[in-house]
């Protein structure tokens, strides 16, 4: 049997809801209600030991001495945005790249728009780090839904370091 737990982290961005099982990160979400939602649909309990790991990682990242996540993560979803992933793990701390970039590192220029809705729906963010992904004129777009002003946050704390 799976272990899976949750804990919830305070962050400069606010809470991030962090659920961890034996096989890796599950989820690092801002949205309080899709948490609620997930937690409730699959029974999982608080657990701060499994979640440890995560979460001091994220801290670590917040006060910039952590550039790099050393975590294993466990994402339930289709091939293509697995490859969109893989991709986005890749771009270097501090910097970006475009939707284009990405639809074009995976071979698949014409996908721009499908990569830009796997970055949407990216259920483990600032770990898969879809806030390095700008538009192709290099004005900010979309992040976690609507959440844009987190995304230029989270790219000036990168900048700063």
């Amino acid at each position: 049997m799976v272990k899976i737990g949750y804990d919830i982290y305070d962050s400069i961005i606010g809470k991030l809801y962090v659920v961890v099982s034996d096989k890796g990160v599950e989820r690092v979400l801002l949205d309080k209600d899709e948490f609620d939602n997930y937690i409730q649909k699959n029974d999982i309990k608080e657990d701060k030991d499994i979640c440890r790991e995560t979460i001091r990682q994220l801290s670590e990242y917040f006060n910039q001495s952590r550039k790099d996540f050393d975590l294993k993560i466990n994402i339930d979803t289709t091939e293509f945005r697995k490859s969109v992933y893989n991709e986005v793990i890749k771009i270097p701390y501090g910097q970006k790249r475009s939707y284009t970039d990405i639809a074009k590192a995976i071979q698949n220029e014409k996908a721009v728009r499908a990569v830009g809705q796997a970055n949407r729906v990216n259920n483990i963010i600032i770990i898969i780090p879809c806030h390095r992904v700008i538009g192709k004129s290099g004005k900010m777009v979309g992040y976690a839904g609507n959440k844009i002003d987190i995304k230029e946050k989270l790219l000036r704390l990168e900048e700063r370091f």
